[in-house]
């Protein structure tokens, strides 16, 4: 990707002043503007455009390969988008707006960035030489935002949070995955980031740890933080999710309400990978 680039489609229109900061209950607005990502001549999306409304729990479905992980990734910037643009409350992700141009920012300055969006990964990415603690407190301290007792207290709370107080001091590979997977989530909480974005969270676990991870999910639904989650567990989106988008072939291809999409879905791709999925 070159240093900048042409705004896709053009935003002549759209003013360059910054948006007035929303009430902390409504922030974490991402809207997702016409993006587009290619791999070679792999297009894995192909002019994509979603708004997602702050405190919303939205879940993606669709068959491996559909663009469901590749769209969170371009939510954070782990992936550039080749056309397009993401904002979250009118922010760009990863770019300035100079004219209309794009440039995209300096690592330091996406790395602040992501403070904002906190990240739950399929395999957890735990640090295995640092404790449950140190993993959960690292962030916060690294990046100035808290000192080393505040960010301790704030840990045990999210620690009690997520059903693992007494983990404090435990090593990774003492914990189950199941266990991993709701410290990784404490971890990306420690930021207080105004979205969460959760990867198949629970790919990688044993069949009877899925239940906890996703027990603490729904309890952070309630939360009021924007969450999208790009999973197969159907019963849980029937459950939490606002609003469920299906992807195919880098396409979004319906999106509604959960109980819209997957008791009546309109499309026949939908209703063909539910009929297998269900």
């Amino acid at each position: 990707m070159s240093e900048a680039y042409q705004l896709y489609p053009p935003q002549g229109a759209q003013s360059d002043v910054a948006h007035a900061p929303l009430p902390r209950s409504r922030q974490g607005r991402i809207e997702i503007s016409n993006i587009s990502k290619r791999y070679g001549t792999f297009t894995a999306l192909d002019n994509v455009s979603l708004t997602i409304e702050p405190g919303t729990v939205t879940v993606i479905l669709g068959p491996s390969g559909s663009g469901k992980s590749t769209l969170l990734r371009t939510i954070n910037h782990l992936e550039r988008v080749d056309e397009g643009f993401i904002q979250i409350d009118g922010e760009y992700v990863g770019y300035r707006r100079k004219g209309d141009r794009l440039y995209e920012l300096k690592e330091r300055a996406i790395l602040k960035q992501r403070t904002q969006v906190g990240y739950v990964f399929q395999n957890f990415n735990l640090f295995p030489h640092m404790t449950v603690l140190d993993n959960i407190t690292e962030a916060p301290v690294v990046q100035g935002l808290l000192t080393r007792r505040q960010a301790v207290e704030r840990a045990y709370r999210l620690l009690e949070t997520v059903g693992l107080h007494e983990k404090a001091e435990a090593w990774p590979r003492q914990l189950s995955g199941g266990q991993q997977q709701r410290v990784a989530i404490a971890r990306a909480l420690a930021l207080e980031p105004k979205v969460m974005l959760f990867d198949e969270p629970t790919s990688a676990l044993d069949p009877e740890r899925v239940g906890e991870v996703l027990e603490t999910i729904r309890t952070l639904a309630l939360s009021g933080v924007t969450m999208v989650v790009v999973t197969h567990e159907i019963g849980f989106a029937r459950e939490v999710a606002d609003r469920v988008v299906f992807m195919a072939e880098g396409k979004i291809i319906e999106s509604g309400s959960a109980e819209r999409v997957l008791n009546r879905p309109a499309h026949p791709r939908t209703q063909r990978f539910l009929q297998r999925v269900l």
